[in-house]
């Protein structure tokens, strides 16, 4: 699906292709070189941290340090998908302190049993969903921070069970109010 933006200074003039550190400017050679460098990155160890907003955005540094120069910072421009925008970026900060706060509060879910994390989790990954902070990435650091707070609760994650045509219904579904399909996705993965 194509995201809907305000005019970007991040994409080449013209066209719709985010400018990267290659300066590919076909969006398949774009998206076959991101894929790429993500999956290089997402098999080396990823930032340590307290699993906070700062950890967050260290998080996908590392994932799209390769592709993107603003790798790990909020966007500052307006963007929607599927004729529902995605939060404003001058309340980016504000909305993604007060997950995280939130997910502090809650002991970031650990000692919980697979089915409450799987419904507490589905609710944060919603909410940062909702916010997007970046400008592209957002899917992939959602699911590289759910692997690690299930890794903070003592839970396994089965990515072999992340079928992406699920992953984005569900996470479209969460964007309605419909947490329960993400909910038994995660659910899933994390019963081992």
């Amino acid at each position: 699906m194509i995201y809907t933006a305000e005019s970007d200074p991040l994409c080449y003039a013209g066209t719709t292709v985010l400018k990267n550190k290659m300066g590919l400017r076909a969006q398949n050679d774009l998206d076959e070189f991101e894929l790429a460098m993500f999956l290089t990155r997402a098999d080396e160890d990823w930032p340590q941290g307290k699993l906070d907003y700062e950890h967050y955005k260290a998080l996908h540094r590392h994932l799209f340090q390769d592709v993107y120069r603003w790798a790990g910072k909020p966007r500052t421009i307006r963007i929607g998908k599927g004729g529902n925008w995605f939060c404003y970026p001058e309340y980016i900060d504000r909305e993604m302190s007060r997950i995280f706060s939130d997910l502090a509060a809650s002991g970031h879910f650990s000692r919980l049993a697979p089915a409450e994390f799987a419904v507490r989790a589905a609710r944060t990954l919603a909410d940062i969903n909702a916010v997007h902070p970046f400008r592209e990435g957002n899917g992939r650091t959602q699911l590289a921070f759910l692997a690690l707070l299930a890794q903070n609760a003592g839970l396994p994650f089965n990515d072999d069970l992340l079928s992406p045509k699920r992953v984005i219904q569900s996470m479209i579904d969460s964007f309605g109010g419909k947490e329960e399909p993400l909910a038994e996705l995660i659910l899933e993965i994390v019963s081992g």
